[in-house]
């Protein structure tokens, strides 16, 4: 209710920001103490991920003598997007700024962004050394409007050791719903669950793009500007059958909104099966007390595999800020995208390399030796089918939809039919869209 009372306030204000643009000069660049151009660096990354962000912005600042980048943490995204609007446009702009992949509309609408196609395009940048996976999801009618950072995907997370017992085979991960249904009888029992997801908006986009379905009409919003939801139709009837016919059978577990207690409970053995952020692979092998497996999100039997969507956010170079800042935003993406950096970016937080050259490093190659599970879910998003399903849908209001879908999933386990909740949730999407 936060997030939804959070951008409803941030829908407004970007009224405002297209109307209060200032017709004067760009301000001059802020220079350090030791006469380096200062570039503020807003960001959402806290703990062993500040850690690693901070790790790459002192290999930046060292690697040259013109530029210095200031990361400042904001607090969450929603947090960090809140301050944004309150000075974006002016000479207090962060030059950087991380927004979660959600936020893409949004920014864009502002006006007060500098969309890093300028950039491309003044240098002749080749970005066909960044994965395209990844990039397509920041790019809208062919212009790219900001830099992927840190992106992850879901992956279905299982218990090896928990395959043997039941006398499945653990190299064997369950591809189809089928499989999903049949492998969760069998590991149900005992104080076990077999599978279970959480009540979050995100992972229900995924299951749907999986089989190709759009979220929204006007092709996800990337031909024209959405006019109404789409996604009760057949797939996400399939991503909700789903859900409810193993809800229905006692063996799916309902583990809430927090990330941390579905962990828990596959960790403790309490679910043999979940889905979970990429990024969160490597912790999850380090905690588990058991042999962990990581296979592809599963699909319908009959589905064609499209893939899976970006998650994650991407870095923003702010306007009405001093050319040279500019600049030097430009010169940090640039280096953080790089082979080198994102291997070492890649190994110390589990979120993909967008420039996939970084796999063979060293650094890259000694970790996938030690966690094979991490190549997987390279391996899933190198396979995905670029397509309007797969880039992700754009709308402005994505954090209401979330939680209406969120409200939906959580009224199957009270018995409301699956066609209902999903016309609900699609219904308050709809009516939030163009606010």
């Amino acid at each position: 209710m936060k997030k939804k009372a959070l951008f409803a306030g941030l829908a407004s204000s970007v009224l405002l920001l297209g109307a209060c643009g200032s017709e004067e000069a760009a301000p001059e660049a802020s220079a350090t103490a030791d006469g380096k151009t200062e570039v503020v660096f807003w960001h959402a990354m806290s703990g062993d991920l500040e850690t690693a962000l901070n790790n790459q912005v002192d290999d930046f600042n060292a690697s040259q003598d013109d530029y210095e980048v200031k990361p400042i943490f904001q607090g969450t995204y929603e947090e960090a997007l809140t301050k944004f609007n309150a000075v974006a446009g002016s000479a207090d702009a962060p030059a950087i700024m991380q927004t979660f992949e959600v936020g893409t509309k949004y920014m864009i609408d502002t006006n007060k962004i500098t969309p890093v196609q300028e950039f491309i395009d003044k240098e002749n940048f080749d970005t066909s050394v960044w994965e395209e996976n990844i990039l397509s999801y920041y790019q809208v009618d062919g212009k790219q409007y900001s830099m992927p950072f840190n992106s992850s995907t879901p992956v279905l997370i299982y218990n090896k050791d928990a395959f043997k017992e039941a006398g499945l085979d653990p190299e064997k991960a369950p591809r189809t719903y089928d499989e999903l249904k049949q492998a969760a009888k069998a590991l149900t029992g005992e104080g076990q669950t077999g599978f279970t997801i959480l009540n979050y908006g995100w992972f229900f986009e995924q299951l749907v793009a999986a089989q190709g379905g759009l979220y929204v009409d006007n092709d996800n919003g990337r031909s024209g500007t959405p006019t109404k939801a789409v996604f009760d139709g057949e797939e996400g009837q399939n991503a909700f059958n789903l859900i409810k016919d193993m809800y229905d059978e006692k063996t799916f577990l309902n583990v809430g909104q927090n990330w941390d207690d579905m962990r828990a409970a596959f960790q403790s053995g309490n679910v043999a099966m979940y889905l979970d952020s990429s990024a969160g692979v490597r912790t999850v092998v380090d905690n588990a007390p058991f042999d962990v497996g990581v296979s592809y999100l599963p699909v319908p039997n009959e589905a064609d595999r499209e893939g899976v969507v970006i998650g994650g956010a991407s870095l923003w170079m702010g306007d009405g800020i001093a050319d040279e800042t500019k600049q030097g935003a430009w010169e940090f993406m640039k280096f953080a995208a790089s082979k080198e950096a994102q291997a070492k970016w890649h190994v110390e937080t589990g979120y993909f390399a967008i420039n996939p050259d970084a796999y063979n490093e060293p650094i890259v190659e000694d970790v996938w030796a030690e966690y094979p599970q991490l190549k997987v879910t390279v391996d899933q998003l190198s396979e995905t089918k670029t397509s309007p399903a797969t880039q992700g849908a754009l709308i402005s209001s994505f954090p209401q939809s979330r939680q209406s879908v969120v409200n939906a999933m959580e009224s199957l386990y009270q018995g409301v039919s699956v066609e209902d909740a999903l016309k609900r949730a699609a219904d308050e999407t709809t009516s939030t869209l163009g606010q």
